[in-house]
Order: structure tokens, then C-alpha cells, then sequence
């Protein structure tokens, strides 16, 4: 009985969230191209109206795919529970259908995050100080030379030193360029709290429990009350460097984009090793990912600690009524962090989720995101895919249920800085960029996660 009113409750929100369920019985597309129309509007394609009509037909085909998908897994399902089994052509079925929302997710994701870039002003936003630095800077990507007159440059232009022996700063625009493209790869970057810091770590102090009153009757001695306690939290932004080199002839030819080229491939290495760090760094010389903190039952949580939900079968969902530990997952967050709490999970493990209906067996846990932003929803919290994330396995943590903005806190100190390498190795011309970065969990109480195991 109180699975079937969560279950309901949930279903109905979820309709009224989403509003774009039909029914299947008409066997009509599961996204009509009238429910598109509104999403031209949003934000995050204001960027670059080119990709639009990309975008349109990708959720088209998206939520094709799924009304597909659901027609075979229902007859998966229904294999299953009057034969006991499910024939290998259906299972087949459903899972090439599968794998074929996974790459439309993924296709999906590239289109929106192309459209998500800013659009190219008509004017420089740069000084004429940065302007000059920039020219100089340039100049010595390609050529090299002293780097005095450059750093006194960079001085003018930016107020201050290098922060690297031999090393320069990069000019504002390469360096927005770099960071951009990281939280492009990066999705613990779109949704974590980030911030700039000057110095060389950030310190925090966290209310972990407030002040608490307490009733007092007439011509009683009032008393001193219980204070509010606090913790001390850290985060160091540690050292990382990315050297994409090229071929000194490379450098003469006019039309190469050097600045592009070089910071392109930075930036992806930037968000690469930080894309791992942010899940499951250690904190030793880098970033302390979100799983790597002490785990411990959600029903014996402390500040300190993150909080699970054991799906109660070792590697997999239940077999049984799979969809309770979902809810139960989302009610395991207090109420005021849901509102903008995400879940995060491999591919692999998303493909598995979108199988389980809720227990009338009626409706999908998951269903497809109509404007593109997210790799779906489910019972109406957005999915956002992680691979670095572990995959499903014996008590893997395999699931993250976060309000990632309340819950993790990346920094980044200001900065990032260039050594021109061109004699290490003979004909080429290294360019070896660094940055810092560090990152950890600063509310304990807005993250949690799925135990794929029995306790």
C-alpha cells in the first residue's frame, strides 16, 4: 500500500511536470513536432539558431525511438511473466533500441552544447592594454623569443606577474576559450558550484546545525540553548598541466590557427582529467571526487559522510518492484535541496533504468527530455550521463542523486599560464599550459547515491 500511493503521487507529477505522455495506445510519436515549437525559445539555444533544426529532428527521431522502445519491452515484460522468460529476438530488440537512445542522447547533448556556446560580438571587449598584450602574446606563441618584454606586457595589461618561472600568462580571451571548452566536456562542471579564488585554496565555514529553541512555562527560569555547530571545510586548487605541441614548420604557415588548435586540446585534456578527479580523485595533488567519501547507510548518515540507498540485489536493480528504491532514493534528500537536485549515471546504467515502469505498470520511470538539455527524466528529475561514474557491478555506487550546486564546490585559481617549449624536442614546439584546480563536497546533506548491492 505505500509503495502503490508513492507510486501514484509520483505518477501524477510526473505527468504534470513533463506534460508531453500520451497515450500508446495511439501508437503516435511519443514528441510531436507542436510540442518542439515552445522549445526553440529556450536559452540554451540562443547561441546558434543553425543547429535548431538539427536539434528538432534528433528529438523527433528520440522520441520515435522510445514509443518503439516501449512497445518491445512491454512485450519483453509480458514474455517474462507468463513464460518466465523472454524470447532472444525481443531481448534483442529492445536492447538494439536501446542502444540506439543512448546515441541519440549522446548526438542530442553535442547539438545543444554546440547551441549552448555564446554568440560572437561584434566588438572586443579587451583594454587597449589587453589588446596590446594579446598581439604580443600571439606573436610569441608562433616565435617565441625574450619573454621580458612580454611580461611587462602582461603587468600593464593584467596587473601582475607570471605565476610560473619561464612561464606567462595567457591573455583573457584564450583563457575564457580554454575554460569554455572544459565545461563543454566536463559535466560535473555544468552543474557544480564553481568558483574563481586568488589564492591558493578556499576556506568555508559550513552551519551544519542551527541554533534550537525551547519552550519554557510560566514562572520558569528560562536556560541557555543549544548553539549552533559549525564545520571547517577546504579546498586546495592543486596543479595540472596539458603540453599539446607542434611542428615548428606548422607554426610558419599563415593559415594554421595556432591559438584554436593548442587550446582546444588543452582544454579537452583540462576537462578529461578533471571529468575523472570530480568523481573519484582522492584529493592527493588533485581534485577529491564525490565518491570518495566515507559511504555509509542513509538511515545512519553524518555530516561527513554521503548517504546511500542499497538497491538490495548485488549488481542490479531488485527484480521485484525495482522502481521503490528509486523513490526511495529521491525522498532520501531533504525537500528543500530536491527542487534542484539531478541524477547522475554512466550510459550503461541509464540504459538499464529506462526498463522499469512504476508498480501499477502503467508508466516508465523514464521518459525522454523534450528541449534536449538533459539525457532525460526520470519520475521528472533530469539525468545528466557521466562515465566516469562507476558502472553497474557488485556494490558499485552507481547512481548519484545530487543538488550538485549546493552539494560540490569546484575552484579555480586565477589564471592560466604558458611555457614555450621549442627545444626539447628537435623540429617540434611544445606549449605546456597550467592551471589549478581543486574541488570537493561542501554540503554533505545534498548528495546522495545508489548502493548496487544487498546492505
Amino acid at each position: 500500500m505505500k509503495f502503490l500511493i508513492k507510486s501514484r503521487l509520483w505518477t501524477f507529477v510526473f505527468v504534470a511536470s513533463v506534460m508531453f505522455v500520451i497515450s500508446t495506445a495511439t501508437g503516435a510519436p511519443f514528441i510531436s513536432p507542436e510540442m518542439l515549437a515552445p522549445a526553440a525559445a529556450l536559452p540554451f539555444m540562443m547561441g546558434d539558431t543553425a543547429g535548431m533544426g538539427d536539434l528538432k529532428d534528433l528529438l523527433e527521431k528520440q522520441g520515435k525511438a522510445f514509443s518503439d522502445f516501449k512497445e518491445a519491452n512491454n512485450e519483453r515484460l509480458k514474455a517474462i511473466e507468463s513464460k518466465g522468460y523472454a524470447p532472444a529476438d525481443v531481448v534483442g530488440k529492445v536492447e538494439k533500441i536501446n542502444e540506439e537512445l543512448t546515441q541519440l542522447g549522446k548526438d542530442i547533448a553535442e547539438v545543444a552544447k554546440k547551441s549552448n556556446r555564446p554568440a560572437v560580438t561584434g566588438g572586443s571587449t579587451l583594454t587597449p592594454e589587453q589588446e596590446e598584450y594579446k598581439t604580443a602574446f600571439k606573436n610569441f606563441m608562433r616565435k617565441g623569443g625574450d619573454t621580458s618584454q612580454l611580461s611587462a606586457l602582461e603587468r600593464k595589461a593584467l596587473g601582475r606577474g607570471s605565476d610560473v618561472d619561464g612561464g606567462v600568462l595567457v591573455h583573457a580571451e584564450l583563457e575564457t576559450q580554454i575554460d569554455r571548452v572544459a565545461s563543454t566536456v566536463s559535466a560535473m562542471r555544468q552543474v557544480a558550484d564553481v568558483v574563481t579564488i586568488g589564492s591558493i585554496s578556499q576556506r568555508m565555514r559550513v552551519k551544519t546545525s542551527g541554533l534550537m529553541a525551547r519552550w519554557v512555562g510560566e514562572n520558569e527560569a528560562g536556560g541557555e540553548t543549544t548553539n549552533a555547530k559549525f564545520a571547517m571545510i577546504e579546498i586546495t586548487a592543486e596543479e595540472m598541466e596539458a603540453e599539446p605541441w607542434v611542428y615548428n614548420d606548422t607554426l610558419e604557415d599563415s593559415d594554421y590557427n595556432l591559438e584554436t588548435d593548442v587550446s582546444d586540446e588543452a582544454g579537452i585534456a583540462f576537462a578529461e582529467a578533471e571529468g575523472t578527479a570530480f568523481i573519484t580523485g582522492d584529493g592527493v595533488k588533485k581534485a577529491r571526487g564525490i565518491a570518495t567519501y566515507p559511504m555509509v547507510s542513509n538511515a545512519s548518515y553524518a555530516w561527513g559522510k554521503t548517504g546511500y540507498i542499497a538497491t538490495g540485489v548485488s549488481g542490479d536493480f531488485a527484480a521485484s518492484n525495482p522502481a521503490d528504491k528509486i523513490i526511495d532514493l529521491l525522498h532520501s534528500m531533504k525537500s528543500v535541496y530536491r527542487g534542484g537536485a539531478q541524477l547522475m549515471m554512466a550510459d550503461t546504467t541509464l540504459g538499464k533504468l529506462r526498463q522499469i515502469k512504476d508498480g501499477s505498470g502503467n508508466f516508465y520511470l523514464f521518459n525522454p527530455d523534450p528541449t534536449g538539455n538533459f539525457s532525460g527524466m526520470v519520475l521528472g528529475v533530469p539525468v545528466i550521463i557521466d562515465d566516469n561514474v562507476a558502472a553497474m557491478g557488485a556494490n558499485s555506487y552507481s547512481i548519484v542523486y545530487a543538488n550538485f550546486k549546493r552539494a560540490y564546490r569546484i575552484v579555480d585559481r586565477r589564471g592560466i599560464t604558458l611555457i614555450r617549449d621549442n627545444l626539447t624536442t628537435k623540429g617540434t614546439t611544445k606549449f605546456n599550459f597550467r592551471k589549478r584546480v581543486g574541488a570537493g563536497i561542501k554540503n554533505f546533506e545534498a548528495i546522495k547515491f545508489m548502493k548496487f548491492g544487498t546492505s
